[in-house]
């Protein structure tokens, strides 16, 4: 069997100390993550990150720049998730666009209201990419490249 990590994508959107999350139904009841969701078949993850956020937010979100990429498994036994995590703006939000089957809703938390979510949170990840968007970690969109359907030879 070969393996493979599951590839997403996560967007830290701040405004005003605040942070953009989704409350949604999992396996493990309501928890709360940042709008995240996985790479598609001939998406770029710049493409994937704006997709994912307006689907669970109904916000068009402008990548700026990347915070992280992470790499992330709860159990031996579990899934591996390659995570890249971007930082950006959101304008534009359609109040009437339906959220993602099982988004129940949009929050702005504070770092210390997401902390206090500490058991709710889809996975740690959540609370260290707000972390790691705090302390100025940032690289160039540049860094990502997408070579789909291209012919060489």
């Amino acid at each position: 069997m070969v393996w493979k990590p599951h590839v997403t994508v996560a967007a830290i959107i701040e405004r005003d100390g605040r942070f953009l999350l989704v409350e949604e139904h999992t396996s493990s009841g309501l928890q709360f993550n940042q709008p995240a969701g996985h790479l598609e078949e001939n998406e770029s993850l710049i493409a994937a990150v704006k997709r994912e956020v307006f689907e669970e937010t109904a916000w068009q979100f402008e990548p700026e720049y990347l915070v992280s990429i992470q790499l992330w498994r709860k159990k031996p036994r579990s899934p591996s998730f390659l995570r890249c995590c971007f930082a950006g703006q959101c304008h534009s939000h359609d109040p009437n666009q339906p959220l993602d089957e099982g988004i129940v809703a949009t929050h702005w938390l504070t770092r210390e209201e997401i902390l206090l979510q500490q058991r709710r949170l889809r996975s740690p990840l959540v609370s260290i990419s707000v972390d790691e968007y705090l302390s100025g970690q940032s690289y160039p969109l540049a860094l990502l490249k997408s070579f789909i359907d291209t012919e060489h030879g």
